[in-house]
């Protein structure tokens, strides 16, 4: 009787573990690597436009050195010195009797938080800082450090907040942000405006064949020699009956081109008229700028297209701002509509 068939099972040598151990490590390396490799690529950011996180977002800036009659042009800032990239920066003019503005605003179109002010900055390409100068109340210095300590989304200058000083303000505000910011356009934009960030973003980013642009609501209309209106112009006899075409003021952009010729130029050598708008407008005359009208810059009321609301002509911003802003959000048609109008 054939005996019954035997199994034989080899026994693996000690040369044989140590070859399969060394596979397998070598194997797991390759994975512990791809995986390192591949969380690395999710994390890194696609876009070339960078937004700081975990850092201070207020910078005080001093525009002028009051002891060196030297220099001018210097921009002193109390934070980090490196030009951080952007597409566009927004600087909202504000001050000190603005904070209810500043208060609706944050609840509508501007987050008040930090993670919620980096998002929108992220997703648009655009930088947003509420711009304020100085005053010798210490009251009211006090309550802006303790604004500025809550939301960090201040640019302080070195310059006094005053009205009849909005044009020196203005030049200092683009002299600071393009010495802060590596931007393609500098946008001035007043605190009583309803914006929307997405659609000003597209707008920034449109090819254009001209380095030096102009962006804003054209106008032109009778200079005011009148003392007593609100508008009167005390160097009138320089411009005639009817001023130059030029921007609304409630909101406007420079291109990097024209912005940097504004930083190169000594302070005192820019004529200075009485209002911010047409100071800005006279400045672009002298320059090789192209003026490029958007109606969607000045509507009147929200539609599929307007980026900047506020009520034309009746006042130069939106009346009663505190209230009309946060009215407009609650609108479907203006905070909820699309970027893009799908009927163009």
């Amino acid at each position: 009787m054939p005996s019954p068939s035997k199994s034989f099972y080899l026994r693996p040598t000690g040369l044989f573990y140590a070859r399969r151990s060394s596979i397998l490590v070598f194997c797991l390396l390759i994975g512990v690597t791809g995986f390192a490799f591949g969380l690395v690529a999710i994390l890194k950011p696609t876009s070339g436009y960078k937004c700081r996180n975990g850092e201070a977002r207020s910078v005080s800036v001093v525009w002028e050195r009051r002891n060196d009659v030297g220099d001018q042009n210097h921009v002193d800032s109390d934070g980090d010195q490196k030009r951080y990239k952007v597409m566009g920066f927004v600087g909202i003019q504000t001050g000190f009797g603005s904070v209810g503005r500043r208060r609706s605003l944050r609840k509508t179109w501007m987050p008040a938080d930090k993670q919620g002010l980096k998002r929108l900055e992220e997703s648009t390409g655009l930088a947003f800082r509420f711009v304020i100068g100085r005053t010798n109340d210490q009251s009211k210095m006090s309550e802006l450090r303790k604004e500025v300590a809550e939301y960090d989304d201040f640019m302080l200058l070195d310059i006094e907040e005053k009205y009849s000083k909005l044009p020196y303000k203005t030049l200092a505000f683009f002299k600071a942000a393009y010495a802060l910011f590596d931007s393609e356009f500098y946008v001035k934009a007043d605190d009583d405006i309803y914006l929307r960030p997405d659609r000003l973003s597209l707008l920034l980013a449109k090819e254009r064949s001209h380095p030096q642009t102009y962006l804003g609501c054209m106008k032109k209309g009778p200079v005011f020699t009148d003392p007593n209106l609100k508008w009167y112009e005390p160097l009138s006899y320089l411009l005639g009956k009817e001023y130059f075409l030029h921007a609304y003021g409630p909101i406007y952009a420079l291109s990097a081109d024209v912005v940097a010729s504004l930083s190169a130029l000594r302070n005192n050598s820019f004529r200075m008229f009485s209002n911010e708008d047409v100071t800005i407008g006279a400045w672009m005359l002298a320059m090789n700028v192209n003026h490029e009208h958007n109606q969607a810059l000045c509507e009147t009321k929200c539609t599929l297209s307007s980026i900047a609301v506020w009520d034309i002509p009746t006042c130069s911003g939106l009346c009663n701002p505190e209230k009309k802003l946060l009215e407009l959000h609650e609108m479907a048609s203006c905070s909820k509509s699309p970027t893009l109008d799908s009927n163009k």
